[in-house]
């Protein structure tokens, strides 16, 4: 982000002050802030087009003061049942949390003054993206679960190396950080003024999919999506409102490569999700999403996942999914995160990388385990986390984004001292397939517990809970009780 988008992005989110007297939260501030966006943005671009009359940018600006509010309000009814469907999906339902027509005033002056002429030279989305990062490292806002951190999205995009050909599909897209960085990817890897009208075609309409079930997070998606340059047919591709692990999930079209972090915790409620398709109903939200993805990977696909520790430890249907996993799937790599990188500073995780044979037997032959977690910083506001800190993973792990055996070959096990270590298919059933796999000794590691925040300590240790539940619940379901 260059220094004049940092200042733009800086001063939009001190506007939120302005808010602070209405009890607006940070994300509510977000959400209406996109509201406001989108309008001077169409303005900017000369897209108001799809804008109906009396809703635009200039019918705000020449309100008076008293009537502002009344107008405003009135347009964001009319612009939920604009013709257009992508300005149709980011208003629906949409509400305004202003309260004081004064306070509305002051937003509109304020965006009205900055430096919208430099602001469309360097990218309207890199503005957009930094404001995302900005709510989602603020900790009140409770929206980090929805953001994975850039420069690990674009560390696993990068291994993947995704191109025109692949169907990209990301199950639980929050505001669209993977399908955003592999489009990035693949216009700066290829001459996008020397695609055929095919391609051009299957560009737009058959290569980037995805599913937010969040109303709020799935507008700011796709507002995200709009300024990036990916407002693709919603008919066709795009990021669909649903829920994944319901009838949805299901429509989701097979693809050549799946990237995500989903979801951590239990369904709501603890029930089962309504999908019928899945092998081992549970109502743990990684396991299921990660039968969506090995399922919904078409033979060869390749996938890098984000998921917490307790995935690769769980008993009883946690065993049966990774058994599931490995045997139609290659899981050739596991890379054991820093903590602190997300919102739950306390929860440990992984990206765990595998591709979908072309049978449903026998695939994964060994494991590589990366520990880029022993002997780490800390990470958050004091220490970055920046792609340097994947340049060694990346060299490491190849140039094969398929984890092929040319790939696996030229890997090199770095030993019991080292960061890089190969395990076999047999040596991990001996472990009861159990991928939890660490053999560095965590310097750092001995007063992790008192470092860590006691809400942090808690989310990990009610995701042990919660695995200890469904495993009993599993037993008592095979003796025919039930536990409330």
């Amino acid at each position: 982000m260059s220094n004049m988008t940092h200042d733009i992005v800086a001063k939009l989110w001190n506007l939120c002050n302005v808010l602070k007297d209405d009890g607006v939260t940070y994300h509510q501030y977000v959400t209406e802030l996109t509201y406001l966006l989108f309008l001077k943005m169409a303005k900017e671009t000369g897209t108001e087009g799809e804008i109906p009359d009396g809703c635009r940018w200039d019918d705000l600006e020449r309100a008076s003061a008293g009537e502002r509010l009344r107008i405003y309000r009135h347009s964001l009814v009319s612009l939920g049942e604009a013709q257009s469907r992508l300005v149709q999906e980011i208003f629906a339902n949409a509400t305004s949390f202003i309260k004081k027509p004064v306070t509305l005033s002051t937003l509109v002056t304020e965006i009205d003054k900055l430096d919208w002429y430099n602001a469309r030279k360097e990218g309207l989305g890199d503005l957009y993206e930094g404001l995302l990062a900005k709510n989602a490292n603020e900790k009140k806002s409770g929206a980090g679960q929805y953001f994975t951190p850039r420069p690990l999205i674009e560390s696993m995009v990068a291994l993947m190396c995704p191109t025109l050909d692949d169907i990209i599909q990301d199950p639980a897209a929050g505001t669209g950080g993977f399908l955003i960085a592999a489009n990035n990817f693949i216009r700066t890897h290829s001459n996008p003024d020397h695609w055929t009208e095919r391609q051009q075609i299957k560009y737009r309409r058959h290569t980037f999919y995805g599913m937010e079930h969040v109303p709020d997070t799935h507008r700011l998606a796709l507002m995200n999506l709009m300024l990036h340059g990916l407002d693709s047919d919603p008919d066709e591709s795009g990021i669909r409102y649903g829920d994944t692990l319901s009838t949805d999930g299901e429509a989701l079209p097979k693809a050549t490569l799946i990237l995500t972090n989903p979801p951590f915790g239990t369904k709501s409620g603890g029930g089962l999700p309504t999908r019928t398709d899945f092998t081992f109903p549970t109502s743990n939200k990684q396991f299921c999403f990660l039968q969506h993805i090995y399922r919904g990977l078409l033979p060869g696909g390749r996938a890098a996942v984000v998921l917490p520790d307790n995935v690769l430890f769980e008993g009883n249907v946690g065993r049966q999914i990774r058994a599931d996993l490995m045997d139609k799937c290659s899981l050739h790599t596991i890379l054991r995160l820093p903590t602190g990188i997300f919102y739950a500073q306390g929860v440990k995780t992984n990206v765990l990388f595998f591709t979908r044979g072309r049978t449903d037997k026998g695939n994964t032959k060994e494991v590589w385990v990366y520990d880029l977690r022993a002997n780490m910083p800390q990470y958050g506001k004091r220490t970055e986390l920046t792609r340097e800190h994947f340049v060694e993973f990346e060299a490491a792990f190849g140039d094969d984004p398929l984890g092929g055996a040319t790939s696996l070959k030229g890997r090199v096990d770095t030993g019991e001292s080292g960061r890089f270590r190969r395990y076999d298919r047999a040596s991990i059933a001996e472990r009861g397939d159990n991928l939890d796999i660490a053999w560095l000794k965590d310097d750092s590691d001995g007063d992790a517990d008192e470092l860590r925040e006691p809400a942090a300590l808690a989310r990990e240790a009610m995701l042990e809970l919660e695995g200890a539940m469904a495993e009993l619940r599993g037993i008592l379901k095979e003796l025919g009780a039930s536990l409330d």
